[in-house]
């Protein structure tokens, strides 16, 4: 495993340095050239939010996993791209005061702070709807049936039956809906909840890479159940760092899921049994990718990143 986690943190390094150099691009010169005018603030806004900050994880796993089919680096990452503008447009809204409320992100002011709120809110929607523009393009892929896949799957992951659905599930047990009464959801329940807010766009970096790669189903299967497992114990493990975590070292407020009544896997089952399941859900993300054997290694150091990570 040493060998496989140098290289991934080699890997996380250089796809971080192509995704940065690509947002800056499309999110710089493309928007503010060309014969349609684009307000200066907006771009500046939707720069802040998405340019210059985050380990890119997500478009790391679209990338590795596309690279198991032998799929060109810049249609891979124009994916990791598109698919970072829908997380940071996330985040830019869930740092709102309707929201979550944070002064942090990233270890400098949200982008409602650093601006306001409505520039905020704007930019938030610049970025979903660019991440759109972005797969949908020629050089994604040459077949259109792909890219129209791969639009329909980001669409889906970011959507009412992925993350905005499973932010307005998070709201609900914290009891907004009900006069401030939270919510005491199970196990069960609150897996569902995450799966959705969280996990459906790590599983989406995955399968869009296994869509981009034109996989047959039993790899796209395997990829997709990777993705499920990552996406479980990503949100453990930030649970984890909520509870535990130094602030200037996550980069964010911590603290603040207890005190919002949060439902987590944390707070359902304590924090020793949260970690075993950390444990088991890292060593299925391992299984999942059987098929793929060595050529797997670096998305096999990935899920132990993601258990392990300190920010």
């Amino acid at each position: 495993m040493a060998d496989a986690s140098q290289l991934f943190n080699q890997r996380l390094d250089l796809i971080a340095r192509e995704t940065e150099a690509l947002l800056d691009r499309v999110l710089g010169p493309e928007l503010l050239a060309g014969e349609l005018a684009r307000p200066a603030r907006l771009i500046e806004v939707m720069r802040y939010a998405a340019v210059g900050g985050g380990k890119r994880f997500r478009p790391f796993l679209a990338v590795e996993a596309a690279a198991l089919f032998k799929v060109p680096l810049a249609s891979a990452l124009m994916v990791g791209a598109a698919l970072e503008c829908v997380h940071c447009y996330s985040l830019v809204h869930d740092d709102l005061p309707a929201m979550d409320n944070d002064d942090l992100r990233r270890g400098r002011p949200t982008a409602h702070k650093a601006f306001d709120e409505a520039s905020a809110i704007l930019a938030g929607d610049g970025l979903l709807t660019i991440a759109f523009d972005l797969v949908s393009r020629p050089e994604v892929h040459p077949k259109p049936q792909v890219r129209i896949d791969l639009v329909s799957a980001l669409a889906r992951a970011s959507g009412a039956g992925g993350m905005v659905g499973g932010q307005i599930l998070d709201l609900g047990a914290e009891g907004r809906f009900t006069d401030g009464k939270p919510q005491r959801l199970d196990r069960h329940e609150v897996e569902i909840l995450q799966g959705m807010k969280t996990g459906a766009l790590l599983r989406f970096a995955c399968l869009g890479g296994a869509i981009l790669g034109e996989a047959d189903a039993a790899r796209r299967d395997a990829l997709d159940r990777y993705g499920t497992a990552v996406g479980k114990a990503f949100q453990i493990a930030d649970d984890l760092l909520d509870l535990e975590g130094d602030p200037a070292t996550v980069g964010k407020a911590t603290g603040k899921d207890a005190a919002a009544h949060k439902a987590t896997l944390v707070s359902a089952l304590g924090v020793v049994e949260a970690r075993r399941k950390l444990a088991e859900f890292v060593a299925e993300a391992e299984a999942a990718l059987a098929p793929f054997g060595a050529d797997a290694g670096v998305l096999k150091a990935a899920a132990h990143f993601v258990a392990d990570r300190r920010n």
